[in-house]
């Protein structure tokens, strides 16, 4: 099928953007490397005074026959090593990124050897609609995020999000200045139709949202995932009023097999081959883009180590370079150990080892997941009002509650959802565990007067839910905790076992 090119989205830049000027002492850097010249335009410093000579670490070697979370064991036939030196032997050019390079300035949109490894990986998972599309290298996705807002937002903008977001996400769009409005989910997601009703009735001459900010795969805090239905529906609805999806996607291949309440019906899903694992991967936002209105934010956070502070952001190549031109003057570039240690690592591992560790990935986590809801489904209440909530992807699990149940809403606590909320997280935390309250996640921004308030109001007013994960700590001790968290309960609302 012949590839159409993105449409050109500058309309939608903020006043920021539009007013940046490239930088021109960044436009020189590529001559840096050039033997023919004699560089002396640029602050760089000379790289024989890096104290670092070289850098050694082990990773586990692919398929991974013993599982993922096997240590090394230094024998060569299980273990990858990975040794970089200030200046690369013939035989590693195009593997790894000498330190030489890595710690000097310059390469803002990632190392070469690490943007064309994640370049091809994406190529692999998603079918891209258009071609003028790139990789741009970030320290993760939520300052990928804070620098997209920066790109489209001006003070008093609104924009798009969830019910129920990522506390930090909403932190990042408020401290701009961004009013941040909050669009109905069910345990499924986006409701595509309340979306399309508040647009639809948005207040006549009021500037509409430019970005629809959402964590399409195992939402945090929901663990709601969309269906690829929906995704279709909220693109076209995406197309029709003219905004940005911000697809922001840490737990994409934290994708899991329905959770089974009866053990005997498990199946440990395994794969004839990489095609048919991605086969299975359900569909992104940016696989059904075709005019360049989806940039999708990936991260290695979840799938190797937070810590790396390496993600990436995929979108039309226009787009790119606006965010290109501020992270040269905010991050410069992710950490130059960082993209030597993981272009190290993925380039040993190559495309279908690195797909061996996400297969592995999701057979740990699938594991944890049912541990987890296993063990809720034994130590909560048994009751009506009391909901659990067994994910299909992501890190988290939620318990829905009907505060109005609770014996005492009306008398202790005075009708209010949020006082039934505090009491039981308080609890919790007396109890020994510590679960999250759904109303940490709320996205506060404006309701009124944009739309009339039956397309946002609450269906179920009176309901809170709390998020807890299973990522964290071992299972035994998982256990442990989701046991104090049922007990909690059955104290709070005078329940007998």
């Amino acid at each position: 099928m012949t590839q159409g090119v993105a449409k050109d989205f500058s309309h939608l830049y903020s006043d920021e953007t539009k007013s940046r000027m490239p930088s021109q002492l960044k436009s020189i850097i590529h001559y840096f490397n050039d033997p023919n010249l004699i560089f002396l335009g640029g602050g760089l410093p000379m790289s024989d005074y890096f104290p670092w000579d070289n850098l050694t670490v082990e990773s586990p070697l692919p398929p991974f026959s013993n599982g993922i979370g096997a240590k090394p064991s230094g024998d060569d036939a299980d273990t990858c090593q990975i040794h970089i030196t200030k200046n690369l032997e013939e035989s590693q050019k195009g593997v790894d990124i000498p330190l030489s390079r890595s710690l000097q300035y310059g390469y803002s949109q990632g190392q070469p050897e690490i943007t064309k490894f994640f370049k091809e990986h994406h190529s692999l998972i998603h079918d891209m609609k258009y071609e003028n599309w790139d990789v741009l290298a970030t320290i993760g996705n939520t300052g990928a995020w804070e620098s997209v807002l920066r790109i489209f937002c001006n003070r008093g903008d609104t924009i798009l999000a969830e019910q129920f977001a990522f506390s930090s996400s909403i932190s990042a769009a408020e401290a701009q200045g961004v009013n941040v409005f909050p669009i109905p989910l069910d345990e499924h997601g986006i409701i595509p139709s309340k979306l399309e009703t508040i647009l639809d009735n948005w207040t006549e001459g009021a500037a509409k949202p430019k970005l629809l900010y959402t964590v399409p795969t195992g939402q945090n805090p929901t663990g709601s995932s969309l269906s690829f239905d929906r995704k279709e529906e909220i693109y076209r609805i995406a197309q029709k009023h003219d905004f940005i999806i911000i697809e922001d996607e840490p737990y994409y291949f934290l994708q899991m097999e329905k959770y089974e309440k009866d053990p005997a019906n498990r199946v440990v899903k395994s794969y004839a081959d990489h095609k048919e694992f991605i086969q299975n991967l359900e569909k992104s936002f940016v696989s059904i883009d075709t005019e360049g209105r989806v940039l999708r934010l990936d991260s290695l956070s979840k799938v190797l180590a937070p810590g790396t502070r390496f993600g990436w952001i995929v979108g039309a190549k226009d787009i790119l370079a606006r965010i290109l031109s501020l992270q040269e003057m905010t991050i410069q570039a992710p950490a130059g150990f960082t993209q030597s240690i993981i272009a190290g690592t993925m380039n040993r591992w190559g495309q279908e080892g690195y797909l061996d560790w996400l297969i592995g990935l999701r057979h740990e986590y699938t594991k944890k997941r049912d541990c987890c809801i296993d063990a809720l489904y034994k130590y909560l209440p048994q009751v009506d009002y009391i909901k659990i909530n067994p994910p299909i992807a992501g890190m988290f699990f939620t318990v829905n509650i009907d505060a109005s149940k609770h014996p005492e809403f009306a008398t202790k606590y005075g009708s209010d959802p949020e006082k039934v909320e505090k009491a039981i997280f308080d609890r919790s935390i007396a109890s020994g565990v510590l679960v999250v309250p759904g109303n940490w996640f709320k996205s506060q921004g404006q309701t009124t007067p944009p739309q009339p308030e039956a397309s946002f109001k609450s269906e179920k007013p009176n309901e809170i839910f709390f998020r807890g994960t299973y990522a964290a700590v071992p299972l035994d001790k998982m256990t442990v905790g989701l046991h104090r968290f049922g007990d909690g309960l059955y104290e709070e609302f005078q329940l007998t076992k």
